[in-house]
């Protein structure tokens, strides 16, 4: 799995901008928002996050096979409640001897883009692998994907480059109380922040139905 932004080996936590953005855990019902989302990728984006020309067609199958039991996606949401950037954190099958691992996949629409959203998905997903027993976190993507390698060493991930393609990895520390308490706060301020834009967006149309749509001034 490639990215659009696209080992903790330090005793250190891993850098993460200080920005907050609320980060809402997707479900199944979410799936025309992200479809919606990929769809206004384009061919460029879309090379660099899937790691290959990947047509209209081909985004739709992803989407409709996506396995929310399996596998967690995460959102932001602008004002419109528009999904303007998501995260796929992949739990890679189990093999002995080898530690549990989640592909991190991610991609953010150009018009939200150097905000530090993608930054607010890596650490979200993060803290949820922590708190699942994942004890590494894998990127694989382009060489050619500047953004999605800056994010990985911003968050002091370990990169190896090979034939044009780069893996990144960030080795877990196990959950703690604070992780899991983090993780539960995030998930409370995300559902609220989305209520609060949902609330906002319904005042806005009930005013636009009772005193028409504001005109442009050209």
């Amino acid at each position: 799995m490639h990215n659009k932004l696209a080992n903790d080996h330090l005793s250190s936590a891993p850098y993460f901008a200080r920005k907050a953005v609320p980060v809402r855990e997707l479900h199944a019902g979410h799936r025309n928002e992200i479809l919606s989302h990929l769809l206004q990728l384009n061919n460029e984006d879309r090379r660099l996050r899937f790691g290959t020309q990947t047509p209209d067609e081909v985004i739709a199958l992803y989407v409709e096979r996506l396995d929310f039991n399996k596998d967690t996606i995460f959102g932001i949401f602008n004002a419109e409640l528009n999904l303007v950037g998501m995260a796929h954190l992949a739990y890679l099958p189990e093999a002995k001897g080898r530690p549990r691992a989640a592909e991190f996949g991610v991609s953010v629409l150009p018009e939200a883009r150097a905000q530090g959203l993608g930054t607010a998905l890596l650490k979200r997903s993060a803290v949820h692998s922590r708190n699942t027993r994942i004890e590494t976190l894998y990127v694989h993507c382009l060489v050619s994907n500047k953004a999605m390698l800056h994010l990985a060493q911003k968050a002091d991930m370990l990169v190896e480059y090979a034939y044009g393609d780069a893996d990144a990895y960030l080795k877990l520390s196990p959950a703690s109380p604070a992780t899991i308490v983090e993780e539960a706060a995030n998930e409370q301020w995300a559902d609220l922040d989305y209520a609060m834009k949902s609330n906002l967006k319904q005042s806005k149309q009930a005013w636009w139905w009772f005193l028409g749509r504001p005109k442009l001034v050209i």
